[in-house]
């Protein structure tokens, strides 16, 4: 029940933020690219670990990775102390989508908050940052 009702908002945002970023210029990224910009981290992340943390296989984060570096979004490089592995980071053109999908998503949150009755967003919101945290501490 739980993966049903969260399904669907999820599918709606993510169809929301890709008509947004096609808006913004960015035709070429689609809503799996997602698994790739959230999950990377400011210094750089391996494409194992962002794999684990899409939980996708490592062959599939590297289509995906592979894709988004040919356009230039991001670059891969061997790690520094695990030859076998390879960081991914964000390129110029990878961080210039940052900006567009921060206002992408408060228009969502705006959009959502007049669908639901006054405040409700807000403790939707609040509800989700309570969860996220203490499933946070729980590992």
């Amino acid at each position: 029940m739980l993966g049903v009702l969260l399904r669907q908002p999820l599918r709606a945002l993510l169809d929301e933020l890709n008509a947004g970023m096609v808006a913004a210029g960015y035709a070429d990224l689609r809503p799996a690219h997602s698994a790739v910009f959230m999950n990377l981290d400011t210094e750089g992340t391996r494409i194992t670990d962002l794999a684990d943390r899409a939980q996708m296989t490592k062959q599939s984060m590297g289509a995906l990775v592979s894709y988004l570096e040919q356009l230039g979004y991001v670059s891969s490089a061997p790690h520094p102390h695990d030859g076998r592995a390879k960081v991914v980071r964000l390129t110029k053109k990878g961080k210039a989508t940052e900006a567009p999908a921060r206002q992408n998503i408060s228009r969502v949150q705006e959009r959502w908050s007049q669908l639901l009755d006054k405040g409700e967003m807000e403790e939707f919101l609040r509800l989700l940052r309570k969860l996220n945290d203490v499933l946070q501490n729980d590992r």
